[in-house]
């Protein structure tokens, strides 16, 4: 039987959230081809004025709405398919009514942009610290969509204790794990933003406060801002260990290694926020260079994942007759949608990595530092390891959800195949257009002493390529929504349950104090304390936290 017919009230749940999920990606993809065709010079349909809420809706829908909404139906499976459901469903309900009003609330103001004769606005980008201004709804509205988030967590983990009562000594199952660290990643990082905007934000926005400090509102939206990426690709990774290799017809090759990446994301992701402000007068050098560091950590968990996920399809490639040392690549099931989306996914969450180091160290970022640059590299991570990610589970999911079969699925791979080039051109473009000082959020990609025409002659045609590969990123977006839709409406058939693999080496090698929560998020603490005390007292010292205080020099290190 399918997910549908074991979980009736869980599938209905997940089919809304990924629904919602679905439609943002739809639109903020169209904006994001708006966008590109317009700062190319290819299309321009707007103002440049607009661009900027244009940008903003780009960002917020598909990096924040989307990726949440996504990663709550996610979850929801995983516990559900775990724990043998949810316990309460006016608790579900709530969450999942509270998540939709929050974010339609922050949505007003942000398409209000685009009509001339109305105040509100939030043209802020997703990035939303002082000194740009939104309508107060649209902080009320995240707050509201982060509240929902820790009810859910807090349905989960409510899940997950009465399981544990009724199972003693069991070790927690795989999926469920990863759900629990990654909420506990997420329960600390958004204190930070939850601060920024209940207490700053908000009176500001209402004219309660009529100033906040720049620094502080940075500090504290980079407190989350760099964790939310692990975040949106820890779930991304609960699909590679827990379903790719099942995909490749494979095993999982260690579960405890997947319980410690998991364990190090929490440790090392929150204490780096402060690399995102290198720039940023009024923290201390030593203190960036401790954020440079901590960085580096989080390579770690990555590295084990590119070894235990590789080998863990190796072994269903092995398995279906694949031989030498890379001739086993050829006996995958490149066939089948869901496996080529994830492993696209990670190959290009590798360049992605890398480019990433460059960020991270200090001397080399101030050479890309709000250049081309940094979209270059999230795009291939959020836009392609998690984006890429979640397209390949959907079609691995929908059976489960409707009890019908997936359709088109050549079409399907081509559709994966086509955001892989579309994505490799557009980042490349955007890389070398980094490298050569082109700035970021920019309608006119131009700046006082700079000469974007003769800047490199090579300028018009990496134009080129940014908008060729924004094309084929929609034109791969379209073919997903049909593959979609066309399997929706398909006629239900007979779904075998999914049944995963177990692993190699199971959950009985795992060290038990991997499945100790207290242990590791009273280190994850620990770190943070270490990471943010001084820098925040130096704030405080400079009597920068007073509410309505003086407001740090608006210097242009936006970042």
């Amino acid at each position: 039987m399918a997910f549908v017919d074991d979980y009736p009230f869980e599938a209905k749940v997940v089919r809304r959230l990924l629904l919602f999920a679905l439609s943002a990606l739809a639109v903020g993809g169209a904006f994001g081809l708006i966008q590109t065709l317009h700062r190319t010079g290819f299309l321009r349909i707007m103002e440049s004025s607009t661009y900027y809420t244009v940008l903003t809706v780009h960002g917020v829908l598909l990096v924040l709405v989307f990726t949440t909404f996504f990663i709550l139906g996610l979850f929801t499976w995983a516990i559900a398919k775990d724990l043998d459901g949810l316990p309460s469903r006016r608790l579900t309900w709530g969450w999942v009514a509270l998540v939709h009003v929050g974010t339609l609330l922050a949505a007003i103001p942000m398409f209000a942009g685009f009509v001339e004769f109305t105040d509100l606005s939030a043209d802020v980008l997703f990035t939303f610290y002082a000194p740009m201004q939104a309508h107060s709804l649209f902080y009320i509205g995240a707050a509201l969509l982060i509240v929902g988030t820790w009810v859910a967590g807090f349905d989960w983990i409510r899940t997950w204790l009465r399981w544990k009562n009724a199972n003693p000594g069991d070790r927690v199952p795989l999926r469920t794990y990863m759900v629990l660290i990654t909420m506990a990643l997420w329960y600390i990082a958004t204190l930070g933003v939850a601060v920024e905007v209940v207490f700053f934000l908000i009176p500001w926005s209402l004219g309660l406060i009529e100033t906040v400090d720049p620094l502080l509102t940075r500090t504290l939206f980079w407190f989350f801002g760099h964790p939310v990426v692990y975040f949106w690709l820890m779930p991304a990774y609960l699909v590679w260990y827990t379903v790719f290799p099942k995909l490749a017809d494979g095993r999982l090759l260690s579960d405890p290694l997947a319980r410690l990446v998991f364990v190090l994301f929490l440790l090392s992701s929150i204490p780096v926020g402060i690399h995102h402000q290198y720039l940023d007068p009024g923290i201390a050098e030593g203190y960036k260079v401790v954020a440079m560091s901590n960085t580096m950590f989080v390579l770690l968990p990555s590295l084990i994942t590119f070894f235990t996920v590789i080998a863990s399809i190796e072994y269903g490639a092995r398995r279906r007759g694949g031989t030498g040392v890379f001739g086993w690549l050829r006996n995958l099931p490149w066939d089948r949608p869901a496996f080529t989306g994830v492993a696209f996914a990670g190959l290009l969450f590798a360049a992605g990595g890398f480019s990433g180091m460059v960020n991270a160290g200090m001397n080399i970022n101030y050479l890309v530092h709000n250049t081309a640059w940094v979209p270059g590299h999230f795009h291939l991570t959020v836009g392609t390891a998690v984006a890429l990610t979640f397209m390949a589970t959907t079609y691995y999911l929908l059976p489960q959800l409707t009890g019908k079969e997936l359709r088109w699925r050549k079409l399907g791979v081509w559709q994966t195949a086509l955001w892989f080039v579309g994505m490799v051109l557009f980042s490349n473009a955007l890389h070398r257009q980094g490298l050569e000082g082109v700035p970021r959020r920019t309608a006119e990609p131009q700046y006082q002493g700079f000469d974007y025409d003769v800047a490199t002659g090579s300028m018009a045609e990496l134009d080129l390529q940014v908008a060729f590969g924004g094309v084929i990123l929609t034109l791969s977006l379209l073919l997903f929504y049909a593959v979609v839709i066309r399997s929706l409406l398909g006629a239900r058939t007979q779904i075998d349950s999914e049944v995963m693999p177990e692993p190699l080496s199971g959950a009985e090698n795992a060290p038990k104090v991997l499945d100790d929560f207290r242990v590791w998020i009273g280190i994850s603490i620990l770190l943070i304390l270490v990471a943010y005390t001084i820098p925040f007292v130096s704030i405080a010292a400079d009597g920068l936290l007073e509410p309505g205080g003086p407001a740090y020099p608006m210097i242009a290190w936006y970042g």
